[in-house]
């Protein structure tokens, strides 16, 4: 089927279900940013395949939502279909609701997938459209009544993930989650988002591409714990020692059912639980609250804290090694954008504990690297020449910890524009990294700090500054985001433990972006008659491309910490490389005057 096949099924369907607009969101029934093939219905639907969009189908019109992020690769992907493109002004907002609302009749019904929304997203677009006296149906998963090929849930393996990268057991992770469900006058708990589970049980999947969890449902209880998935994850020794701690595994599909009969009060919460489940426990028993095991698991412990340094090592030596690589190329040949990120996939598996990419790497290069979630195709990506700039956005999955790192480099001479671009945005991210501040600031708060420079010169990026990054896990985390928009995890005070990026860019459309990044660990600095006072740690370790900066525009402390950055990386990567690797990193690493 052609994408405008695939709309006009979907509009015969509505006429079936009386539905005037159909809402298909991303994600899946647990709340994923990445979710697996089965639940790709918004991708399906449109062909833009962005992470994060709204579609939305009427009988005379189809839509996308999506941020700035996504701009021209969607205007890309849409072409050709009758989808138009509608560009989100603040990111992360339901602007689809304002279009809902102004065009629609009185009386219209809104159709959507219960298993794909939270009840907090359908009380959000109740009170959006309650002027219209609009109806909601939550019954009809449409997409999956004309995706006539949609693929099956995932059965693959589940392993256990050993208490030295760990930290803590499972049995010690219950025993405070119990404690937690107690504080709030409730005797069970469900647990719905895959990351949640995975980090609770210390269990490691590859359900989804990228992120190590696996497709299932929790319901922790006073007595023990019950795990809705597939047997077929679970090898007999680890079904025994998940037995030996309590865990119960029933059928994925049993869930409902489970749900259903609960006749304790249980938390759930309203922004993670589909509606389906949550309608399908009685609201005599159910306790809303926020959602206890991401606010646990974002404070790392020591052990994992140390596994994430030797991680960084890895890291940095693999991309020393593809970097180094890359320039000795180019000087012979073109280098395609797919074959970087094909390379950088073998310097990283090099390392040992490797699982993967923790998301699919974004090689961009000059036009290219303006688009902030650019993925090259063979077919159509650019080939390096040595000339021009490189923006290169990864990260690995290994054992011992979750990376992500962007760096931008040039092959020539830069410009006077790419200079100074580039040291404005290199200011916001020294200004973080040097950030100390009161306990009790936000991510509001920290994220004016690195756009303060690009300001000033009438400059600013269209994304975050900063998301929360787990272990061996998700490589996007909550609770806390450092950014410019006030939302729940905006305004979350960050806490000691805490591993978040680092990343203010600069993007110029058809000719090239620009985005340092670093992961960050808060901690604490100081204490005295002014309070507590926290400050970060930066953890990634490579250099920063010095022919991009100028000198002259950084402060006598900025250039400290620069000098003082590329100490370390030389300093922690030099004993793991070969001599020519180190001559190579030395001169990357020079100390600027």
């Amino acid at each position: 089927m052609t994408i405008n096949q695939r709309i006009a099924a979907i509009r015969k369907e509505m006429k079936n279900a009386c539905i005037d607009a159909y809402i298909i969101p991303s994600g899946d029934p647990h709340r994923s940013e990445y979710v697996p093939d089965r639940w790709n219905s918004r991708v399906w639907i449109s062909g833009f395949d962005g992470s994060s969009g709204t579609v939305i189908i009427t009988q005379d019109h189809a839509g996308v939502w999506t941020d700035s992020r996504y701009f021209i690769q969607a205007a890309q992907q849409l072409k050709g279909s009758d989808f138009q493109l509608h560009k989100l002004i603040i990111p992360h907002t339901p602007q689809h609701l304002e279009w809902l609302q102004e065009n629609l009749s009185e009386g219209a019904v809104v159709g959507f997938d219960g298993w794909m929304n939270t009840p907090a997203q359908a009380r959000q677009l109740a009170k959006a459209l309650s002027t219209k006296k609009v109806i909601l149906n939550s019954d009809h998963d449409l997409v999956g009544k004309v995706w006539a090929d949609q693929p099956a849930l995932p059965t693959k393996k589940v392993f256990d993930l050993d208490l030295k990268y760990a930290g803590q057991s499972r049995s010690e992770k219950f025993d405070i989650l119990r404690k937690e469900i107690k504080k709030h006058g409730a005797q069970q708990y469900f647990i719905s988002m895959l990351d949640d589970i995975a980090w609770l049980l210390n269990l490691r999947g590859s359900d989804v591409d990228c992120n190590p969890v696996f497709v299932a449902y929790v319901v922790m209880t006073e007595a023990g714990v019950n795990l809705f998935a597939s047997a077929k994850k679970f090898s007999p020794e680890l079904k025994a020692k998940l037995a030996e701690d309590g865990v119960v595994i029933h059928p994925y599909n049993k869930v409902e059912h489970y749900l259903s009969k609960v006749d304790q009060k249980i938390l759930v919460d309203r922004g993670s639980i589909n509606l389906k489940l949550f309608n399908t426990i009685k609201e005599n028993h159910r306790i809303e609250t926020h959602n206890i095991v991401e606010h646990l698991k974002t404070i790392k412990n020591e052990t994992e804290i140390s596994h994430f340094r030797n991680a960084m090592v890895k890291d940095g030596v693999a991309l020393t090694r593809l970097f180094r690589w890359l320039e000795q190329q180019l000087k012979k040949r073109t280098v395609s954008e797919v074959e970087i990120a094909e390379k950088l996939k073998k310097c990283r598996k090099s390392m040992g504990e490797y699982h993967g990419e923790s998301f699919d790497a974004i090689v961009g290069y000059k036009g290219n690297g303006a688009i902030i979630h650019y993925k090259a195709h063979p077919d159509t990506c650019a080939h390096l020449e040595n000339d021009g700039m490189l923006l290169l956005d990864s990260g690995g999955q290994y054992l011992n910890g979750t990376t992500d790192i962007t760096r931008t480099v040039s092959f020539s001479k830069p410009s006077e524009q790419q200079i100074l671009d580039f040291t404005l945005v290199l200011k916001g991210h020294i200004a973080l990294a040097m950030a100390c501040f009161p306990e009790g600031t936000n991510g509001v708060q920290l994220d004016a700090l690195t756009r303060q420079h690009l300001w000033r010169y009438q400059r600013n990026y269209g994304h975050g500054t900063g998301h929360g990054v787990g272990f061996f896990l998700n490589v996007h985390e909550g609770p806390q985001r450092i950014g410019p928009t006030i939302g729940a995890s905006s305004k979350l005070p960050f806490r000691p433990g805490m591993v978040t990026s680092n990343e203010p860019g600069l993007y110029r459309a058809n000719e090239y972006g620009i985005r340092i990044e670093n992961l960050i660990l808060c901690k604490k600095s100081a204490e005295n008659d002014f309070g507590n006072f926290l400050e970060f740690e930066t953890i990634t370790l490579f250099p920063i491309d010095q022919s991009l900066i100028d000198a002259s525009l950084l402060s006598k402390d900025e250039k400290k910490w620069l000098n003082d950055y590329h100490q370390k990386v030389f300093d922690d990567l030099s004993p793991l490389l070969k001599s020519a690797e180190v001559k190579w990193l030395k001169k990357k690493c020079k100390m600027m005057r």
